[in-house]
């Protein structure tokens, strides 16, 4: 017998279906997220838990949980978000034409979006003990002490924001990725503090490099970095590319960034390099070096975890 849904799965149903149908009969099929959420309050019913102001923000509970889980709606292809503008998609439509099982909906939902983040970061990241985030058992998170049980909630919200960047920048023009490279390794403390000891170098005659930075804030060494957004694997051949780039300048050292993955090949060709050092920076690891270093995201919330307080109980 199946596990009866929570209160958080009937939410999540329930204002799905309401933001699509909303959608459906506006101009255009698209509204402002405000208003789209106006059209979800007046169409579900609502208790005093889902109306709920959090603590953290006092944002009502149910806008938190349609925030979150809308984002399968839109890797799933029934929505799409543009500058604070949801817009209905045909699939979306049809989605529509038959009642929404919660059930049904719920397991379609998450097996789009699983479908989803495996394409933009490849497999599932392994954690520490070699175990996979999907593989965890829930019984074992509750039972960990608070601390880890953080720990692996930010791992597992990470990693979906892991691909939500990849999957962004993918959309950006090859202009911008370039910039963001430079300055992702600006923050990593490349160049010191200076801004200008990095640049992208941009597209037009730029000798097969597409950004250079300075090693130390002397700029006594610079490094040359060829930035792709690719959707297949970069193989052996644009590496040997930029071996040449590199050369034609008198570099020695570079970094190649790209969206994707390195063939086996290409990690090879970057190794087997002697008169330059080459540095491989896939997607996943270009989505964690973002989060790590806060570029292109944001802090959500900030949480207190508060312990007791031994010394205040004992006697002077």
């Amino acid at each position: 017998m199946s596990k009866p849904l929570s209160r958080s799965d009937l939410l999540i149903t329930a204002t799905h279906e309401a933001a699509l149908r909303a959608l459906a009969v506006a101009p255009g099929g698209q509204l402002r997220r405000r208003d789209l959420l106006k059209a979800i309050e007046q169409a579900v019913p609502m208790d005093a838990w889902a109306l709920e102001g959090l603590e953290s923000s006092g944002v009502p509970r149910w806008h938190k949980i349609f925030g979150f889980s809308s984002v399968g709606m839109g890797k799933a292809g029934w929505v799409v978000k543009e500058r604070g503008t949801w817009r209905i998609t045909p699939a979306g439509q049809a989605l529509l034409a038959q009642a929404l099982e919660p059930r049904a909906y719920l397991t379609e939902l998450t097996t789009r979006y699983d479908a989803w983040k495996s394409s933009q970061i490849g497999a599932t990241q392994q954690l520490g003990d070699g175990s996979t985030a999907e593989g965890e058992d829930a019984d074992d998170l509750l039972l960990a002490v608070p601390e880890e049980r953080i720990e692996q909630t930010i791992k597992l919200a990470h990693e979906d924001l892991a691909a939500e960047l990849i999957s962004t920048v993918k959309t950006c023009d090859p202009e911008f990725f370039e910039r963001l490279v430079v300055k992702l390794l600006l923050k990593m403390g490349y160049g010191g503090s200076r801004q200008e000891a990095g640049q992208a170098v941009g597209r037009s005659g730029d000798g097969g490099i597409d950004g250079v930075i300075n090693e130390d804030r002397l700029g006594l060494d610079a490094i040359y970095i060829q930035a792709k957004r690719w959707e297949g694997s970069v193989g052996e051949s644009p590496i040997r590319d930029f071996k040449g780039a590199l050369d034609a300048k008198g570099a020695q050292k570079g970094v190649f960034i790209t969206t994707s993955t390195f063939t086996p090949a290409a990690v090879q060709a970057a190794r087997n390099s002697r008169s330059y050092r080459i540095v491989l920076i896939d997607g996943a690891r270009l989505a964690q070096l973002m989060i790590e270093h806060d570029l292109g995201v944001s802090v959500a919330a900030t949480y207190q975890l508060k312990r007791l307080d031994n010394d205040f109980f004992t006697d002077d």
